[in-house]
């Protein structure tokens, strides 16, 4: 008997084993507790007794749990915490608050809860410990805008960043500079309060300046590269003249550079990453080859256009199965990372959508069974990418997933694939296809996880 092929229900056990890796309840109980008197993070530990109070600030979109974990384990000594949370929370602990967290675009609640941080902040002193769990969206969340800037000004030249196709760090590199929270001034308020990061990555290479563009971590970006970042993408003198008056200020050392790496503010700052891409890949990694997969990861921090990125992906598997399958197993590649898309039509979707739209388009064009060992072979192929927090883009997705079932499906309909990549419209595309992703928010962020599943048969 033939063995089966692997199908569209063994992509979604190994993507949802990736999710639950990182559940940041989980990730918080895996790497933090408490024995008697002293807190044990990553092999390091700290006595308790040495510090008089203990405040915890949570930003981001897995600001909630881990909240919840942490209160868990430091009980009756937490003196006070302060949460952002999207949504009504069931109380986490008799001294922590919520407050309303917004995302992807702030409001005048991003300013209430950067301000409420900073006042925190500022209640510890010398022999207080300050906990920050930080997380990805947190940009959004905690933003107040430099001294003379509006957040409509801020909020116009994000979305003209985001639109023309800035990564992570360009768009952080500029959002720090137009701000008096972000690059390492959470940190400075608490200074010389003992800060503590726990941190769960959404960024490449864990870059800790990057994760919610860094409140409580050096910079090592300047008033000059964010003016070149805008100037990059053709934004500089369109710019609104209150970004342009505020960085301007800074290249004339008339307004404060964000905080360097020598600041005695870091000498009091300790980081832990509690989780990352790689320990959702690694998940998903271990589940492929218990289904039966000859499993590997590619990469941890792909990056580029979603399109382009899918041209190169393509050709990497074409390359790696045109000599043959060597163990007879089917293939499981991951990877992960942060695309971007440069929104050209007027569509729905996000990075993860577009990627699979693209790769659907380039397996038609360049099929896998065309190599010497596997010409005239029908192979299975199966390609998904999605938002480990839930999300792809203005959209109700995570992502979505392809395969020559939904290619054949496509062709039915009557569909087009390269006119809906054309006009940015991947969401639609899925949606009529019926092979959209929707995992509902996530509570968790690491980036996002990619997934080809691939099969000649015996």
């Amino acid at each position: 008997m033939d063995r089966p092929r692997p199908q569209k229900r063994h992509a979604e056990a190994i993507w949802s084993a990736a999710l639950r890796a990182v559940d940041p309840a989980r990730l918080v109980s895996r790497n933090v507790r408490r024995v008697g008197d002293r807190l044990v993070v990553g092999g390091r530990s700290f006595p308790l007794s040495s510090f008089q109070r203990i405040y915890a600030a949570a930003i981001g979109k897995a600001a909630p749990a881990m909240a919840g974990g942490l209160a868990s384990i430091l009980g009756e000594r937490l003196t006070e915490g302060l949460v952002l949370c999207s949504s009504e929370m069931p109380r986490l602990h008799p001294n922590i608050r919520c407050l309303p967290a917004v995302h992807p675009v702030p409001d005048k609640r991003s300013i209430e809860a950067a301000k409420a941080l900073l006042a925190l902040a500022r209640k510890a002193q010398k022999d207080d410990l300050f906990l920050v769990l930080l997380s990805g969206g947190g940009s959004a969340q905690a933003c107040l805008p430099a001294a003379g800037l509006s957040l409509g000004d801020k909020r116009l030249i994000t979305g003209r960043l985001l639109r023309a196709g800035a990564d992570i760090f360009e768009l952080n590199t500029v959002r720090k500079h137009l701000s008096a929270f972000k690059g390492g001034r959470l940190a400075q308020a608490a200074y010389p309060a003992s800060v503590l990061n726990l941190v769960l990555s959404d960024v490449r290479r864990n870059d800790l300046q990057t994760i919610a563009s860094g409140p409580t971590y050096w910079d090592s970006t300047t008033f000059a590269r964010a003016r070149a970042v805008l100037r990059k993408y053709g934004l500089w003198t369109s710019a609104p003249q209150g970004v342009r008056r505020v960085i301007e200020a800074g290249l004339k050392k008339a307004a404060p550079e964000t905080l360097k790496k020598r600041s005695p503010v870091f000498r009091q700052v300790e980081s832990f990453i509690l989780g990352d891409v790689r320990t959702a890949l690694e998940a998903g990694e271990t589940c492929a080859k218990k289904l039966g997969f000859e499993a590997r990861i590619l990469t941890t921090s792909d990056q580029g256009e979603a399109r382009e990125a899918a041209v190169l992906y393509a050709n990497l598997i074409r390359a790696m199965v045109s000599g043959g399958n060597r163990t007879g197993r089917p293939l499981c590649l991951l990877a992960g990372g942060e695309l971007t898309v440069t929104v050209r039509g007027r569509g729905r979707g996000g990075r993860n959508s577009e990627f699979v739209l693209a790769s659907l388009i380039e397996r038609a064009r360049t099929p896998l069974g065309t190599g010497p060992k596997t010409a005239g072979r029908d192979p299975f192929w199966l390609v998904a990418s999605l938002g480990t927090d839930g999300i792809d883009g203005p959209t109700d997705a995570a992502g979505a997933w392809a395969s020559p079932a939904v290619a054949a499906r496509a062709r039915r309909l009557g569909l087009d694939p390269r006119s809906y990549l054309d006009r940015n419209d991947a969401y639609s595309f899925f949606a009529e296809t019926g092979s959209l992703i929707k995992t509902g928010p996530t509570g968790t962020n690491v980036m996002d996880l990619r997934l080809f599943l691939l099969d000649f048969g015996r």
